[in-house]
């Protein structure tokens, strides 16, 4: 291989004969190369493209890489698929509502198939940052607060994604993303720096991306943000000391959109040359969009400043990767127009889109039982702008969602209903902007209803990438409107819209019922109405915690100890605000269903555990109430002293149970030393003697705590 075909290789580029959506998505960081993509193929400058969809365009592309190049090396096709293409999966965060690992990897799975058949080899996901402040815009692409549920849903997505076997048509080869801490952004600002101690770094944010390697990701994509000073597109001592040298990683990095470029601003490179230089230094193999490599790389290495090694060891992963996709064995694999028609937007794609939504859904508070609603004989105001909207389903990073094939909470509402004209519609506001007459008309339709359904919260263009908040609340002009109707004195369900948690205020923290269902996709409105009239009894559970008020942020259930904790006993002066106290509106892992249940304490197999035994925690849970629903058991831990502050609580395991009403189940969590260790002064992975808290319950701040000892080897 020549210099430059070495280099282009290592240069990826979005597609711009066949970009969807026509627009580029991310258009101010940088135009595009050329606009001859056909002679560039031709010269073997480029390892793929990005953002292009079509069977039959990408095989028209491909046909030039393998017949008309030099070196007939084929391309990879790749894309944003984060929660699905064509068919839209709740958003990645609310799908870590369902709590099931399964379910995610099915929703993978179905989003893999749909994009193979598409034209695409490679996605750009899962999103497995770990999002601890809530103004972070790109929480909602990612699985909320917790290492533990973050990285079981970071495995079983990979797992989902790349399938069976590498080669397989439809297998999309997984990129965990983004490596790494950028969702511990400074103030929650998009692209802000990072400042953090190393045992934080491993024990939280680092711990998805071992997981989802060791599952077999064979990609990852280089994060924007710097961490305690060293921006990551130039950190060689976590891109390759780290990833390469100690976790062994063997697949390909690629930079995120200019990342490479952005070192220059970030003022840790001179010019374009040097940000090169550090870069491929660092363990970036891939530039992505600037044309960095294409254009310097080759010079780096004639005038000495860089050893052909290095690009050679980028050249390898590329190839090796390349080759473990079965692409030079079959380089038109997926590209298909024939399977491209008979698997986009099919009935089974909706099915699961329709299961994942509603097992996203998280019933948040139910006074009254005002919930389930009846579908018939109750006269129903559905208010707000999310009512009838079709624009705002998808939520962020849906680039090639179809909206003509999409469910709108009214067409939900109106298909499950006896009689739809007990049903009025209206929007009473926009999302950001009042609605002229748009109060009185709500005021209006709120009076003449038995119940009022209020569909609230953030448009999809409020959160992910560069979408960070000041305040997490609901906009001012559609909390006017709840206050508005809340004063005519019906009862109230709260349809929550939103890609992160909210701090709730007035009439609609104090409704009878809240409801948050994420941005849930395609299937939207008949997941909804499956749960508002009572066909499917709710089971999402909380995995962020929702603050009382937003200067909480960052705000996360398993924080560290403090020497002035809160509770009723001791010091006047508290780890508090003046104007909350230090706890969630709703905890981490809270959510209700359409019944009750009853948590006996946990019982331990022993309560001295031996330094290489097994210690087995088990708990009775009764469904007293008189549905059969499904309860998320959750299994906490709590270590009462060791060298290092530790967090309050710590999610150690998880198990959905189903239980009829009347009956009782028991769950069964194991813990070993393994389980009880973390990163200690010297940064050794340890776990130390000592006595331990830990709870079976239904969220992070309920449930009676048993205690147990490790013994010393």
């Amino acid at each position: 291989m020549t210099l430059q075909e070495k280099a282009g290789q290592l240069s990826i580029f979005s597609d711009m004969t066949r970009l969807v959506p026509k627009t580029q998505i991310n258009p101010e960081a940088g135009p595009p190369v050329d606009t001859n993509l056909a002679q560039r193929v031709r010269e073997g400058r480029l390892i793929g493209v990005f953002n292009g969809l079509g069977a039959a365009g990408a095989r028209a592309i491909q046909k030039i890489a393998v017949e008309e190049s030099r070196l007939k090396i084929p391309l990879i096709f790749g894309a944003d698929v984060l929660h699905g293409l064509y068919t839209i999966f709740p958003i990645p965060l609310g799908e870590a509502a369902s709590f099931d690992p399964q379910l995610a990897e099915r929703t993978a799975r179905a989003a893999a198939i749909e994009s193979t058949a598409n034209g695409l080899h490679w996605t750009f996901a899962p999103m497995v940052d770990i999002g601890r402040d809530q103004r972070w815009g790109r929480v909602a692409e990612g699985s909320g607060e917790d290492p533990y549920l973050g990285t079981a849903l970071a495995v079983a997505r990979v797992r989902g994604f790349q399938g069976k076997n590498l080669t397989d048509e439809d297998s999309m080869l997984a990129c965990p993303k983004h490596f790494v801490a950028y969702g511990a952004a400074s103030g929650g600002m998009d692209y802000n720096s990072v400042e953090m101690s190393e045992q934080t770094l491993h024990e939280v944010y680092l711990a998805p991306f071992k997981a989802a390697f060791e599952a077999g990701a064979l990609s990852t994509m280089s994060s924007f943000n710097d961490v305690n000073g060293v921006p990551m597109s130039a950190n060689r001592k976590l891109m390759t000391e780290l990833l390469r040298e100690e976790w062994r990683f063997r697949g390909m990095v690629v930079s995120d959109y200019t990342a490479d470029k952005e070192l220059i601003a970030h003022g840790v490179a001179n010019d374009d040359r040097e940000a090169t230089k550090l870069a491929i230094l660092a363990g970036v193999d891939i530039s992505m969009q600037s044309d960095l490599y294409n254009l310097y790389l080759p010079e780096l290495v004639k005038s000495g400043d860089l050893a052909m090694a290095v690009v050679d060891e980028s050249v390898r992963r590329v190839l090796r990767t390349k080759y473990v996709l079965g692409l030079f064995d079959n380089p038109y694999r997926s590209l298909n127009p024939k399977v491209e028609k008979r698997n986009t937007m099919t009935p089974q794609l909706r099915a699961i889109a329709r299961e994942s939504a509603r097992a996203s859904i998280v019933l948040m508070k139910n006074e009254g039982e005002l919930l389930p609603l009846r579908k018939s004989g109750q006269k129903i105001a559905l208010i707000g702008p999310f009512g009838p909207d079709t624009l705002n389903l998808a939520g962020p990073w849906a680039p090639f969602a179809n909206f003509n094939h999409v469910v709108s909470v009214e067409q939900g509402l109106r298909a499950a209903l006896t009689d739809p004209s007990l049903l009025t519609v209206t929007q009473g506001s926009l999302i950001e902007k009042p609605l002229e007459g748009g109060i009185d008309a709500a005021v209006a339709a709120a009076s003449a209803a038995d119940v009022v359904v209020l569909a609230i919260g953030e448009g999809q263009n409020m959160s992910g990438e560069g979408n960070s908040r000041t305040r997490i609340d609901v906009p001012a002009p559609q909390q006017q409107l709840a206050e508005a109707v809340a004063k005519v004195g019906k009862p109230i369900v709260v349809l929550l819209r939103n890609g992160r948690a909210l701090a709730l205020e007035g009439a609609v923290r104090e409704a009878q019922a809240i409801v948050t269902t994420w941005f849930l996709g395609t299937e939207t409105g008949s997941a909804i109405a499956d749960v508002l009239f009572g066909d499917y009894s709710p089971s999402g559970r909380l995995p962020v915690s929702f603050p009382q008020d937003s200067g909480q942020q960052p705000y996360f259930y398993n924080r560290r100890t403090t020497g002035r904790p809160q509770g009723d006993q001791g010091p006047a002066y508290k780890a508090r605000y003046r104007e909350v106290s230090n706890e969630a509106l709703y905890s981490f892992g809270h959510g209700l269903t359409y019944s009750r249940f009853d948590y006996e304490p946990p019982i331990v197999s022993t309560d001295s555990l031996g330094w290489n035994e097994v210690l087995t925690v088990t708990a009775k849970i009764t469904n007293i109430g008189e549905r059969e629903a499904e309860e998320v058991a959750q299994l906490y831990i709590r270590d009462r002293t060791a060298s290092l502050t530790r967090p309050i609580r710590e999610l150690k395991g998880f198990r959905k149970v189903r239980i009829a009403p009347g009956t009782s189940a028991e769950v069964q969590f194991t813990l070993t030393r393994t389980d009880l260790a973390f990163y200690n002064a010297a940064m050794k992975f340890v776990a130390e003697p000592g006595e331990f808290d830990v709870w079976i319950s239904p969220s992070a701040t309920t449930g009676v705590s048993t205690r147990f000892e490790l013994k010393g080897a």
